[in-house]
């Protein structure tokens, strides 16, 4: 029945994606250029300090905001990590993960505010943001090795899309989780609407967008074996390098850094959002 009626988006999608490159890739190299400066500074930063430096700002960090127990068990799992001969695989992924979630919350939390605020706003923004989640990551792998090339920064581009929707919609969800009243009780005494915004709703939604935080940062870290696909480095090297070798020892250790990286990541910015 539909052999002989078949819509080619195959050859459009391509054909669109030439163009681009074709036509506009000095403007994606534009793009690029200040997220491949943040990656490096964190990149370089992170290499640069004495590993117990980066343990001690961890286990303080741990400590200070869940308590003592998380403090030793991030410690614990940073050693192990060094230990495994992983130190600078993690810290090149927790530079890549630092940076999509910095770039992730400059755009995601000014849209989540517009479409808290706005049904018309969340209402055109919904159809993409569920396009962005549902994708597969390996279908736009593709487009961005074409368009940025590979290497980190390609990895990182490919992290934000498919980790911005989260901190968008919790930030939303916060922001008309807010009681009307209270809006309103602001507003009744004079209060303008950035005023409203920056200190009723944003204070009251703050633990809503740490969670959506959470949710960003263990997503971001969920891409770190499919971004080492298009020449990514850090974690995720040793995986997929594991896996074209058929060794199951470094695939191993590979993935357990990531999910170390991971618990230890989960347990500070869960415990961030629950204190506020």
């Amino acid at each position: 029945m539909f052999e002989d009626v078949v819509i080619p988006l195959d050859q459009w999608v391509s054909v669109f994606v030439e163009w681009l490159v074709d036509n506009y890739r000095d403007v994606f190299q534009m793009l690029k250029w200040p997220v491949e400066q943040l990656l490096n500074g964190f990149e370089h930063g992170l290499n640069a300090i004495h590993p117990l430096i980066i343990i001690a700002v961890v286990c303080f960090a741990a400590w200070k905001f869940s308590g003592k127990r998380l403090a030793i068990f991030s410690a614990a799992a940073m050693f192990f990590v060094g230990l495994l001969g992983l130190w600078e695989d993690t810290m090149i992924t927790l530079a890549m993960v630092l940076s999509s979630v910095v770039i992730c919350t400059l755009f995601g939390v000014p849209l989540g505010i517009m479409a808290g605020r706005s049904d018309r706003f969340e209402m055109t923004l919904r159809p993409i943001l569920d396009a962005m989640q549902t994708t597969p990551a390996f279908v736009y792998l593709v487009p961005i090795v074409m368009l940025f090339s590979v290497g980190n920064v390609a990895g990182v581009f490919a992290t934000i899309i498919f980790a911005l929707p989260p901190i968008i919609r919790l930030t939303s969800l916060g922001i008309r989780g807010v009681h009307p009243e209270l809006v309103e009780a602001a507003q009744a005494f004079g209060a303008t609407r950035w005023q409203v915004l920056m200190k009723v709703q944003i204070p009251l939604a703050l633990p809503t967008i740490l969670a959506g935080l959470n949710q960003t940062i263990m997503m971001a870290l969920s891409m770190v074996v499919i971004a080492a696909l298009i020449g990514a480095g850090g974690l995720g090297s040793p995986v997929i390098l594991g896996l074209n070798t058929l060794d199951i020892g470094r695939a191993v250790v590979g993935g357990v850094g990531i999910v170390l990286m991971a618990i230890v990541l989960d347990r500070i910015t869960q415990s961030m959002a629950q204190r506020k």
